[in-house]
């Protein structure tokens, strides 16, 4: 089995996510008293976070590149970076090390084309929604992506940030992303990504009017699958 190598705290519960999702598949698939084999480096989210709201990416691209380069010396045979947002840096990562990352949206568009799906909606922060490091990648892939209007991108962005990423799930903003998923539906959407790690937290297939997508489960499910490989 290889070694998976997993920068988290992106924050921390989604991280959670991450190892119970990797574990689950590889009992799944193994069975016994099997389990991953994992190295973990988990950052302190407010630094990055504070970097993010500065624009100061190239901080996070040092932060990320440390984290990945530890992981490579301490013996990880590939990368998994536990959130959308950063993968913004991957190219800056990559220059780095000499293992591969896992790309979190090379998983979400190989399971959403098994679906015959053709255009999706994406949920994500506001670096996700209206930058190109995702969509670019997804249409690469043959997809067409769609995302909210500029109001309801403010509403998801707030949620991840200010609720989600602190523990908290409100039904109220549950409802509020309910109706931004209806609205995408209206609009062609066949499907939606939950493209940031946090948001499954809040959303689940039965709230969803659409085909739900979720990053988190999905890239955590490669990441099981490549170290069987």
């Amino acid at each position: 089995m290889k070694t998976i190598g997993i920068i988290g705290g992106m924050s921390w519960e989604s991280t959670v996510t991450y190892y119970e999702t990797i574990n689950e598949e590889i009992i799944r698939k193994l069975g016994g008293f099997h389990s991953a084999k994992i190295l973990m480096y988990s950052v302190d989210f407010a630094e990055l976070e504070e970097n993010m709201e500065k624009g100061y990416w190239q901080g996070n691209a040092v932060i990320l590149t440390d984290a990945a380069t530890r992981l490579e010396k301490a013996g990880a045979d590939f990368i998994i970076i536990a959130t959308n947002t950063m993968h913004k840096l991957v190219p800056d990562i990559e220059k780095e090390i000499s293992i591969p990352i896992i790309h979190i949206a090379d998983a979400t568009a190989d399971a959403i084309k098994q679906k015959g799906i053709k255009k999706v909606g994406l949920l994500g922060t506001r670096f996700t929604m209206t930058q190109d490091f995702i969509k670019e990648r997804l249409s690469s892939a043959g997809l067409e992506v769609m995302v909210p209007n500029e109001r309801d991108m403010e509403i998801v962005d707030n949620v991840i940030f200010n609720e989600l990423c602190l523990g908290k799930v409100l039904d109220s903003s549950r409802n509020e992303y309910k109706r931004i998923i209806d609205e995408m539906k209206e609009k062609g959407a066949e499907g939606v990504i939950l493209g940031c790690t946090e948001i499954g937290m809040l959303i689940k297939d039965e709230d969803s009017s659409l085909p739900t997508f979720d990053t988190t489960i999905l890239h955590a499910t490669a990441a099981a699958l490549e170290a069987l490989k």
